[in-house]
């Protein structure tokens, strides 16, 4: 197999190596419309003279000083259809329908920061391509290099244009993928099947450690609930979700039976994950179960520990507060100055307080375990609150259409939509297990759901600002290859 491919590979360097030699020949003319006054033409045009393309090439450069914050690359891809019309006839079609064959234009706008590539029906390429040709320029353009940046481009075009199917990276390699595809896809099932085994290891290990754990607690988890006091708001349907304790654990019992029946070579095969996967869902979410019915027991008899129970229950709500630090006042704080982010502030103080007043009323008896819960309750119903009012002037200041703000409004709901969080590290506490349907809008959420939104967005642009291909609408009927994307 080696041998082959060597061959097959000298084979194609030969054969490459020979068209590229005869592949050179200077720009057949070069056209340089420097209306932007960017350009260094004396180091330029001698730059270009020297690129060599594999057929003749009428190269023209065009630059103009466009409209700040432009967001449109037809704006762009219209004014040089504009020029050519009014300065250069003869850059376009007979029928002025597409550009000239044997036609090359480079476009710069650098204060709107758009580039554009157009070309004769003979010299067109693909969109990504394109796409490859304006990458080039990108770092110089960044940095107001125009005249190098040109140059790049250019050279770039000139490797691209009219290249023959063979030379394409592609082909270089096709015949070495062609060959190592079979074994890489082995290796590929190999190594995803010993990566497999590996997580259902892990996973089956933690399931038996929350197993363990609740069948060690089993006669402590049942004197817990005993003494649940069942007049409580909160009591009661902790008490409520302990009566199917016994037979979920009988479930996870057999689900524990029927993971450890797998052999350690199964734990690789694909239906054993669904296996390890139910049995360690069934014993985690049993284990935070006695541990909410022991925390509920103690919180609301006031019994010994009763302290580090509330601490439990107010831990969650203190970790988001802390978290709003960094949201509101860090570095990349978002919209840290409206009257969203005021009332955050707001809120921040006067939950940490109230958390404080909730503590200490507990300990003196001023007020009562279920008081102390319901003011938890409240203060993560108004952070919620708080949080969708901020997203939404999040949003209204990092979207430019409709569509953006869609696109994060649904990240933001995605982000806040409960799913299995029993294996990433979640913990309900009394006021979830109590009430499973209350919304609880976390600050996690909020910015893991405003990052993705602000990725999403950014894509969105991306791949509209890297293929613009229109003319606007001056430009009639004229579809002339090219596009434009920013830098």
């Amino acid at each position: 197999m080696r041998r082959a491919l060597t061959a097959l590979l000298l084979s194609l360097i030969a054969l490459t190596g020979g068209a590229a030699a005869a592949a050179a020949v200077a720009p057949d003319e070069i056209i340089v419309e420097d209306t932007a006054g960017v350009l260094d033409t004396n180091t330029l045009v001698p730059a270009l003279e020297g690129i060599e393309f594999r057929e003749p090439t009428t190269v023209a450069v065009y630059t103009y000083n466009g409209p700040e914050n432009n967001d449109d690359g037809q704006v762009l891809n219209a004014e040089v259809l504009r020029f050519a019309r009014e300065e250069h006839p003869d850059w376009l079609s007979g029928d002025g329908q597409k550009w000239a064959d044997g036609l090359f234009i480079f476009a710069l706008d650098p204060v709107g920061r758009w580039t554009g590539t157009y070309y004769g029906e003979d010299r067109k390429i693909s969109l990504d391509q394109q796409e490859d040709i304006r990458e080039e320029t990108n770092e110089l353009f960044a940095e107001a290099n125009w005249t190098e940046g040109t140059i790049a481009a250019v050279e770039e075009a000139a490797k691209l244009i009219n290249r023959p199917w063979y030379l394409s990276p592609g082909a270089l390699i096709g015949a070495g993928i062609a060959v190592l595809a079979a074994l890489g896809s082995v290796i590929t099932y190999v190594a995803v099947r010993r990566n497999r085994q590996a997580k259902n290891r892990k996973l089956l290990a933690e399931a038996d450690a929350a197993y363990a754990s609740v069948t060690r607690d089993l006669d402590a988890t049942e004197v817990n609930a005993n003494t649940i006091p069942a007049s409580s708001a909160y009591g009661s349907r902790v008490l409520e979700e302990y009566r199917t304790f016994m037979s979920r654990y009988n479930k996870a019992t057999e689900l524990n039976n029927a993971a450890h029946a797998l052999a350690d070579k199964e734990l690789k095969n694909k239906p054993s994950t669904a296996a390890v996967e139910n049995y360690a869902d069934a014993a985690m979410e049993l284990d935070a179960l006695d541990d909410v019915i022991a925390d509920t027991n103690a919180l609301l008899n006031k019994a010994p520990g009763w302290e580090r129970a509330w601490d439990r229950q107010a831990g969650p709500l203190n970790e988001d507060l802390d978290r709003l630090d960094e949201q509101l006042d860090g570095k990349d704080a978002l919209e840290k100055d409206s009257a969203t982010a005021q009332a955050l502030r707001a809120f921040r103080q006067q939950a940490r307080e109230g958390l404080a007043a909730a503590a200490a009323g507990l300990s003196d008896g001023r007020i009562t375990p279920e008081q102390a819960l319901d003011r938890i309750k409240a203060s993560r119903a108004e952070l919620s609150d708080l949080l969708k009012d901020h997203a939404q002037t999040v949003i209204a200041a990092r979207a430019k259409s409709g569509e953006e703000r869609k696109l994060m409004q649904e990240e933001l709901d995605k982000a806040a939509t409960p799913g299995i969080r029993n294996r990433s590290g979640y913990r309900p506490g009394i006021v979830d297990t109590a009430f499973p349907a209350y919304f609880y809008y976390s600050v996690g959420s909020f910015s893991s759901g405003i990052e993705e939104g602000t990725s999403s967005v950014e894509r969105a642009r991306s791949a509209a600002q890297s293929s613009s291909t229109g003319y606007g609408s001056s430009g009639g009927s004229f579809s002339g290859a090219g596009s434009s994307g920013r830098f």
